[in-house]
């Protein structure tokens, strides 16, 4: 069909037919000829111009938090000679890249390369592509889409964290070191339960499989101290900005993360439940949806909690994440924390308001940071005072 620039010159050949009608002039009725016979010779070219083209796209890193940036590499190879040729390839959200290639032989491997600065977390469909070819004045061209659609999945941002919650079986004084527990190693046989997704599968007990014809997974148990509970606070009620609840979102994949990498065998609860992040496909699990959570107008976290702990929870940390905290949040906490040894409470919010205090009465370590803040330098203060006050009383 004509592009903008054909159907432009198809106007102005209209325009001086008009005027070789009235003025009579053979000039202008030669132009308006001449620009009506350049756009029919394009679209008969374009109409023969079959690209025949071959989209394959890779991905680099494969994993990618919030504020990096990608690479995304476009392998085109072309069946048949082809002139003219572009290519649009569209990260849906974040932005669109434009390739142009003069003229291209069959069976020659082109790489087209681009990079795409992540902005923000979620879920971004990359492609299908476009292709458009073009006659040599691009008066007319011929569009089509290639290739397959691809998913970018970008992650919270996590930062580093340093120290851990004293919990019970641990040395306060030695903090700044892993916890002395392994709960990757060294676990005793618990029982045997129906595969679920996201299982280990090196923990498939082969016999027990063969004899009931069903996937059956080797159940350990975890040393009680080892356990965490991660629970993000997704009431949106708590949250006055979008960048306030980006933070706390960002604060709990910090700290599952942390827990994870330090020796804890952590759980994550936000909207659904993450059971065991143990196995890199649980763990994985987890961020995917941190990736993807948004809040929650009207929850009632109370009720929530104690269905959780019904679930059977408990062990040596919990760590809650909210925004400002409210006595939707203290009744939570009472709810949990009996189960667990020691409880820290991060916050988003004004450092002047009183809901950190609250919690430090009640025993719990508090980290409250502002929107724009980092949780880093927080948690570090947080744990060292934690510490402290155990290793006096």
């Amino acid at each position: 069909m004509p592009t903008t620039r054909g159907w432009a010159a198809l106007g102005v050949s209209t325009a001086l037919l008009v005027l070789w009608v009235g003025f009579g002039e053979t000039e202008l009725m030669t132009t308006a000829m001449f620009l009506v016979a350049a756009v029919a010779v394009g679209m008969l070219f374009i109409r023969f111009a079959d690209p025949r083209v071959e989209i394959t796209r890779h991905i680099y890193p494969a994993q990618v938090h919030e504020g990096d940036e990608v690479v995304v590499e476009v392998d085109v190879t072309t069946a048949r000679r082809v002139r003219n040729l572009e290519i649009v390839d569209t990260v849906h959200g974040l932005g669109v890249a434009r390739f142009a290639a003069a003229t291209t032989t069959p069976g020659q491997p082109l790489l087209a390369r681009y990079e795409v600065l992540c902005r923000a977390r979620g879920v971004y469909q990359v492609g299908p592509a476009e292709i458009s070819v073009s006659d040599a004045f691009a008066l007319a061209e011929r569009r089509n889409r290639t290739g397959t659609q691809d998913r970018l999945t970008v992650y919270p941002r996590i930062e580093r964290f340093t120290g851990f919650p004293a919990v019970r079986g641990l040395d306060p004084s030695v903090q700044s070191t892993r916890p002395t527990f392994a709960p990757h190693g060294g676990e005793d046989f618990f029982t045997l339960r129906e595969y679920q997704t996201g299982d280990d599968l090196r923990r498939v007990h082969w016999p027990s499989t063969a004899k009931r014809g069903e996937l059956m997974i080797k159940q350990l148990e975890v040393p009680w101290q080892a356990r965490a509970l991660v629970l993000l606070d997704t009431r949106a009620e708590r949250y006055p900005t979008d960048e306030a609840f980006e933070q706390a979102v960002r604060g709990a994949a910090s700290a599952a993360t942390h827990l994870y990498k330090g020796g804890f065998s952590p759980e994550l609860w936000a909207a659904e439940r993450v059971p065991g992040l143990r196995s890199g496909s649980r763990f994985q699990q987890a961020m995917d949806m941190l990736a993807t959570i948004t809040t929650t107008p009207h929850l009632d976290l109370r009720s929530t909690v104690s269905r959780l702990r019904r679930q059977g929870v408990g062990g040596g940390a919990l760590v809650i994440v909210t925004g400002i905290p409210d006595d939707g949040v203290l009744a939570a906490y009472r709810v949990l924390a009996k189960d667990f040894t020691r409880t820290v409470v991060m916050a988003v919010g004004d450092r002047t308001t009183d809901g950190a205090g609250i919690f430090q009465r009640s025993g719990a370590v508090s980290v409250m940071v502002g929107p724009d803040s980092n949780w880093g330098p927080a948690w570090r203060t947080a744990m060292e005072l934690s510490w402290s006050t155990a290793s006096v009383g």
